[in-house]
């Protein structure tokens, strides 16, 4: 069974579903995930989870994000991007000086209104099939962090930012937002992802690339387990310790910090994920299957 995660560059016009699954066909993987969907109008990193990967998706959902962004200023559509149906025009002009002063608004804690053409869900149903039947519901506000906003080029109408932002940002809302803080309005008409976490665009690879290797060649571009729990505080599990962990026990270990951690053997081999309790106990998350259960399964 393969364990490891791949590092995809995305095309526009693919779902992060369809992706998934070409990418599992070509390294012929029985499980597989990814951590943090992509429109099919978007492009850029998408970090696909075979096998056990699949079991640490949650620090990368996590994690910050780093996008680039290019927002025609001067149209509003239905959908906040490309794909909608331009709903008003204004002029595009404006200064260089007006959208720095306005990017330095966006930094920080934003509170954005989730667009009705999202993915969340209302009594079950996502948003986005409400929007098609016309519908629209009232939706809280949430708050997000936008870390790093600068402009990258502007050739009006279009205007290219880069953004790094906590999860659970729509940077579609924020061009909306951007484009109404300048007073052209604005969509989103292109968005690239460059980094997840740790993890950066320039190291992926595109699906055809991966095509035409061996499966050997294929292999290297896999990374390890340990490499998806990088960043994390460490606690090594000497055998008894990792029985009990396995056996659902909380441990006691000193100088163990509250909040996830990574669990390892001596031999730096990844046992899974621990959260941290106040006075000092590991409780187990998520956890690798042994190579005993390993068979078991494939009996």
């Amino acid at each position: 069974m393969i364990d490891g995660a791949l590092l995809l560059d995305k095309d526009v016009g693919l779902s992060s579903n369809a992706a998934l699954q070409q990418a599992k066909r070509l390294f012929g993987a029985a499980k597989a995930g990814h951590a943090g969907t992509l429109d099919p109008l978007a492009s850029g990193l998408l970090v696909v989870l075979f096998g056990e990967a699949t079991k640490f998706a949650g620090p990368l959902l996590d994690s910050d994000k780093e996008y680039l962004a290019t927002l025609r200023l001067g149209e509003r559509t239905s959908t906040g991007d490309a794909e909608g149906q331009v709903l008003e025009r204004r002029p595009a002009s404006v200064r260089e000086a007006a959208i720095e002063a306005v990017l330095a608004g966006f930094r920080g804690p934003v509170d954005q209104l989730p667009p009705m053409h999202s993915a969340l869900k209302r009594d079950g149903v996502p948003l986005y099939k409400l929007a098609r039947r016309g519908e629209t519901v009232s939706r809280a506000r949430r708050r997000v962090q936008i870390l790093e906003l600068e402009q990258v080029r502007f050739e009006s109408p279009l205007l290219e930012l880069r953004v790094r932002c906590s999860k659970g940002t729509y940077v579609r809302t924020l061009a909306e937002d951007i484009g109404e803080a300048l007073g052209t309005g604005a969509h989103l008409a292109a968005l690239r992802r460059t980094a997840c976490g740790p993890f950066h665009l320039g190291n992926a690879a595109t699906l055809d690339a991966l095509a035409a290797p061996t499966a050997g060649e294929r292999g290297r571009r896999l990374l390890p387990l340990a490499r998806l729990l990088e960043g994390l505080p460490r606690a090594e599990l000497d055998p008894s310790a990792e029985a009990r962990v396995r056996n659902g026990q909380e441990l006691r270990l000193s100088g163990l910090g509250e909040g996830l951690c990574a669990l390892y053997r001596a031999d730096g081999s990844v046992i899974g994920l621990g959260r941290g309790q106040p006075g000092g106990t590991l409780r187990p998350v998520r956890l690798t299957r042994t190579l005993g259960q390993a068979a078991e399964k494939h009996r």
